[in-house]
């Protein structure tokens, strides 16, 4: 894969450190994000910066995005200056935005017609994940394009699985953030609860941690919540737009989830707090709100 070229499009907290392995590795690699300052800290890792997508088709073999929204990722696929504007025959794309089944089924189907291929590839792990070649990267599309390229896709993670057709590594994810938008109200929950007690935080942490109810969320942001620290990995603005997805799914699929139905409350909450860009342990505050509890 190294004789092929590489272009990128996302350069935010998980864009960057990713597009950034592959610089390390020696890859040709051409990039652009809506904000050029995000790419110009890759340009001076030895990128090249280009001025819209459309370039970025024109010039690569192999197409990463990584970006905000499905609305980004319809714009950057279809839009004024997309890259279905000038995307190559052979060429590839690969999706690692969390974003919908249906929005990946419809570039699956749109670079089938253009002689390319189209993987959708949302990854979980977080920006430490990410920055640690320690993603979970869930692929749908083609069997035979995933073994095409899953060499290429395992220099981000240390556990690439193919799930299905197109559109199945998007439902991965949102099984995914189903599970951690459960798991967060808990988290939260239990230590609000280990506060008011007068509990030690981190002592409770480190006991609970090794019994059956640990988890990586628990392991990883509950010592966060405990330091007052609500520095994005993973962004509150970003969470609600997975978890909106997976209610929009679930509707779909006429199915009764009212543990997502809950989460999205209180993560709406938390929007209504201005709390955004912390990271989705930031839920915690909403707790701490609702409880009158003094901040630390």
């Amino acid at each position: 894969m190294k004789d092929k070229t590489i272009g990128w499009i996302g350069a935010g907290i998980m864009g960057a450190p990713m597009c950034g392995h592959l610089l390390e590795a020696g890859y040709e690699v051409f990039v652009y994000d809506y904000f050029e300052k995000n790419a110009k800290k890759l340009e001076a890792l030895g990128a090249k910066l280009c001025g819209s997508p459309m370039e970025i088709a024109e010039k690569s073999d192999i197409i990463c995005t990584m970006v905000g929204t499905p609305t980004d990722i319809q714009s950057i696929m279809f839009g004024e200056t997309g890259i279905f504007l000038t995307l190559k025959k052979g060429s590839y794309i690969i999706d690692f935005t969390s974003s919908t089944p249906e929005l990946a089924k419809e570039i699956a189907r749109k670079a089938r017609v253009l002689g390319a291929h189209a993987l959708d590839a949302p990854v979980t792990g977080g920006e430490s994940g990410a920055k640690g070649k320690l993603l979970s990267i869930m692929i749908g599309g083609a069997l035979e394009d995933f073994e095409t390229v899953k060499s290429f896709i395992e220099q981000f993670g240390a556990a690439v699985t193919y799930m299905g057709e197109s559109g199945a590594g998007q439902h991965t994810k949102i099984a995914g953030q189903i599970l951690g938008a459960a798991t967060m109200m808990g988290v939260s929950e239990s230590l609000i609860y280990t506060k008011k007690a007068n509990l030690d935080m981190k002592k409770v942490i480190s006991v609970l941690e090794k019994g059956s109810v640990g988890s990586w969320l628990y392991s990883n942001l509950a010592p966060k919540i405990a330091d007052y620290d609500f520095m994005p990995g993973f962004s509150i603005k970003h969470f609600l737009k997975d978890i909106g997805i997976a209610l929009d799914e679930s509707k779909r699929m006429d199915l009764s989830l009212p543990g997502l139905a809950l989460a999205w409350q209180m993560y709406i909450a938390s929007g209504a707090m201005e709390l955004g860009n912390d990271g989705i342990h930031g839920l915690y505050k909403v707790y701490e709100n609702l409880n009158c509890i003094e901040k630390k």
